[in-house]
């Protein structure tokens, strides 16, 4: 068996497909590499087998996207499906296969006798997942354009069966995307259910009253106070802020206190970490523990991304821990810009659309999936029919997005958008991108949804309201 491992000079870079391929071209039966991008895994091999050129962009668009589809495991077999009822054997559930022509044709499909689901909506929710702008989906071999994607279910296939086709290219740029990240402090989260009656006033006040306990600690030690803290009693649907329904006979009988604090110095943190146990025996009735124990502290490492020229970056080849080639870079097909300052084109077919009476919630309309770019989070909403498209294309502008979610937006500029939508019509998709929603992503976040998968169930509650009979259109 041979071996190739790939390292480079900066290591935390978006690394190619390309020279995956080459190590594949020079007899490697197994790669190794160091930061890469996902679809990579898939599009060097394809690009191997193939011999697809660097300015074959329509392609290297197609291969990167049979990467883009399958890189999450079961997320397009059926898994965190938007019709999660439908879905059979989850304890089984199977990867899904891409079989992927010369041409750029893809089939994906999975391994019979096993759980899940291959159908439209499953492959389109994984198509718009965490990605921004439909037309310009930056990766390091080629710029991707998916708006016109299509994807159409083949019948007479155990499991289900797709094709998906339509992937358009164009130049990649001169530039790495790079994720990096600082140390910013320590961090810690108590999670202590709580029960009886008025559950959720009694999470809120124990979680206040251990923030005064422990903010009175440090003013006697000298400590600053927290840089940040977040307090989210679950159960009480404080994530949906506004939009949470509230119950008239006190609430839930059951809840569970969110409790994050954020500290530059890990002292403070490990105070807070001491003062939970506490509130067991001084505060509210019915806290039944605390979640894992004592809260843990950890240091907060919080991402930031920069353009990196790929002419600085040296890749190396390894052949069984001994070099044998610098791969160079071939800068020749690549182009200066990064991001298209266009804005999204909006179709002006909406103005004679018919209305009526009735009113839909958005799940019975169409799919969603949500995911996340470090602070910002993108949801994507694909039309159950194309029939619905013309009315989610009407009801749901940014405008009526950053309405929706401003309890989660943190606007740092009075005027500033936060909330961008792109359009795929090839599947009859919308994907919006929600500009500093996460409170600082990942890892650097304090709520209970740091890389907003929940938003795009958040969303299925949406009113589409004054349209006609949609059902009896499709009927």
């Amino acid at each position: 068996m041979v071996t190739f491992s790939l390292s480079s000079s900066t290591s935390s870079e978006e690394s190619r497909a390309r020279p995956i391929s080459r190590a594949l071209d020079l007899g490697a039966d197994i790669v190794v590499t160091g930061r890469c991008v996902d679809s990579g895994i898939v599009l060097g091999p394809l690009i191997h087998s193939f011999g697809w050129n660097r300015d074959e962009f329509d392609l290297l668009a197609a291969g990167s996207l049979a990467g883009h589809l399958i890189e999450c495991g079961a997320q397009c077999t059926g898994g965190i499906f938007t019709d999660w009822h439908a879905v059979p054997d989850w304890h089984n559930i199977g990867f899904p296969i891409v079989e992927c022509s010369s041409e750029g044709d893809l089939i994906i499909s999975k391994p019979p006798d096993t759980g899940g689901q291959i159908s439209f909506g499953t492959v389109a929710e994984q198509l718009v997942y965490e990605v921004g702008n439909p037309q310009r989906y930056l990766l390091p071999d080629v710029t991707c354009d998916f708006s016109e994607v299509s994807i159409t279910e083949i019948p007479g296939i155990e499991g289900g069966a797709v094709k998906v086709q339509g992937a358009k290219g164009s130049p990649p740029s001169k530039f790495y995307k790079v994720s990096a990240a600082y140390l910013d402090g320590f961090r810690a989260t108590a999670v202590c259910p709580v029960g009886g009656p008025k559950a959720v006033q009694k999470g809120k006040h124990t979680a206040e009253s251990i923030l005064k306990r422990t903010r009175l600690i440090f003013s006697q030690l000298g400590y600053e106070d927290y840089s940040a803290v977040n307090i989210q009693v679950l159960g009480s649907e404080d994530t949906y802020g506004p939009h949470a329904r509230r119950s008239v006979d006190g609430g839930p009988r059951e809840a569970v206190i969110w409790l994050a604090v954020h500290h530059k110095q890990k002292e403070a943190v490990e105070i807070f970490s001491k003062e939970i146990a506490p509130a067991g025996t001084g505060m509210a009735p019915g806290l039944t523990g605390v979640v894992g124990g004592r809260p843990r502290v950890s240091p907060v490492l919080k991402p930031f991304f920069f353009l990196y020229p790929k002419s600085n970056v040296q890749i190396n080849l390894f052949l069984n821990g001994q070099h044998v080639e610098t791969f160079e870079e071939d800068l020749t097909f690549t182009s200066e810009e990064v991001v298209s300052s266009d804005p999204p084109k909006i179709n002006s077919e909406l103005k004679d659309l018919p209305s009526g009476p009735h009113t839909y919630r958005l799940e019975d309309l169409a799919y969603t999936r949500s995911g996340d770019k470090g602070n910002s989070a993108n949801i994507g909403v694909i039309a159950r029919h194309p029939l619905y498209y013309p009315y989610l294309k009407k009801t749901l502008t940014a405008q009526a997005l950053e309405n929706y979610f401003q309890h989660l937006l943190e606007r740092e500029k009075p005027e500033e958008k936060l909330v961008t939508r792109y359009e795929l019509p090839g599947i009859h998709g919308l994907n919006f991108v929600l500009k500093n929603s996460l409170g600082g992503g990942g890892i650097a976040s304090l709520r209970s949804d740091p890389q907003g998968k929940a938003l795009g169930q958040m969303l299925l509650d949406f009113q589409i309201k004054n349209v006609p009979d949609l059902k009896s259109l499709i009927e």
